[in-house]
């Protein structure tokens, strides 16, 4: 409680700097960004909320690069800027669901040196109307008189198939959004197919704003590694029952949530193929394996 989280996490980020190499394989590294509410850190006899994270994760790495908290979601939007602050931009594709669909935010990236590719819904309405309604115009046509580039994948698992097809089209001239989002330079437009086990079949459509003409490839590739971010939640809530944890004052709880963030990059960090859950026991049990964690290893 006595820790000033933003000092706290500099010197954890201080660590994976001197502790990993740059990756030289990949020049534009992606790092996603998305919120997690820790649902019972309510305290209603102090009139507070969940307390909400923002958090950064390179998603090709495993790695957590930063958070800021928040007493209330509304307040996430308020939040990105001043953790995009923490992180080196410079060559780094941002992606941010629709919550970072701000005009401010992607000029930040922009003029930070990197690029982003953001989910578009109902907000802000005149741009995800003029998405939707170019993508629909050239889709009755079958995309014939469109160039664009584009990307497919297949996965079956679960019970389920799914088919994923992405296309980005460079932003055309005419598009009127454009005097108002002079930054985006290509729009795009993703859809999933579900085959599920009854028999049954689903889709899923969204659009995306990006700030550079992508390869199809890369394109799909960032719309797919941002969920990387949410299966990290997923595993604070189950592996570490955060969502269970009932710390409700807000330094001692934005510092706690830091260090299972950090503990799932050590884990995901270690060489050896088992679970994390199996990670976590083999550290419990063995000095030697809690030891190689806390190295840092590079996978």
């Amino acid at each position: 409680m006595a820790l000033k989280p933003e000092a706290f996490q500099r010197c954890f980020q201080d660590w994976i700097c001197d502790a990993i190499p740059a990756d030289t394989e990949n020049s534009r590294r992606h790092v996603a960004i998305d919120g997690k509410a820790c649902r019972g850190s309510h305290d209603a006899a102090k009139g507070l909320g969940n307390l909400h994270i923002v958090s950064a994760w390179a998603s090709e790495q495993g790695i957590a690069l930063g958070q800021v908290a928040t007493d209330a979601k509304s307040n996430e939007i308020t939040a990105i800027p001043k953790l995009l602050e923490q992180i080196d931009l410079t060559d780094t594709l941002i992606t941010i669901d629709a919550m970072g669909c701000q005009k401010a935010i992607v000029e930040q990236i922009v003029d930070g040196g990197g690029d982003c590719v953001i989910a578009v819904k109902d907000n802000p309405p005149k741009l995800a109307t003029a998405i939707q309604a170019f993508f629909l115009d050239h889709l009755e046509r079958d995309l014939e008189d469109l160039h664009y580039r584009y990307d497919e994948t297949r996965d079956a698992g679960h019970g389920r198939i799914d088919e994923r097809s992405y296309y980005l089209v460079k932003v055309p001239t005419d598009f009127a959004p454009l005097k108002d989002w002079p930054w985006i330079k290509a729009i795009g437009y993703a859809v999933r197919i579900t085959q599920h086990a009854d028999g049954t079949e689903s889709d899923e459509v969204r659009y995306y704003l990006s700030s550079h003409y992508l390869s199809g490839k890369r394109f799909g590739e960032a719309v797919r590694g941002h969920w990387s971010i949410e299966s990290m939640h997923w595993v604070l809530d189950v592996n570490f029952r955060e969502d269970e944890h009932r710390t409700r004052e807000r330094t001692l709880g934005n510092n706690l949530s830091w260090l299972r963030r950090f503990a799932v990059t050590l884990l995901k960090r270690h060489p050896d193929k088992d679970s994390l859950r199996g990670k976590m026991m083999s550290c419990m049990i063995n000095t030697d394996y809690l030891t190689q964690v806390l190295s840092l290893q590079r996978v």
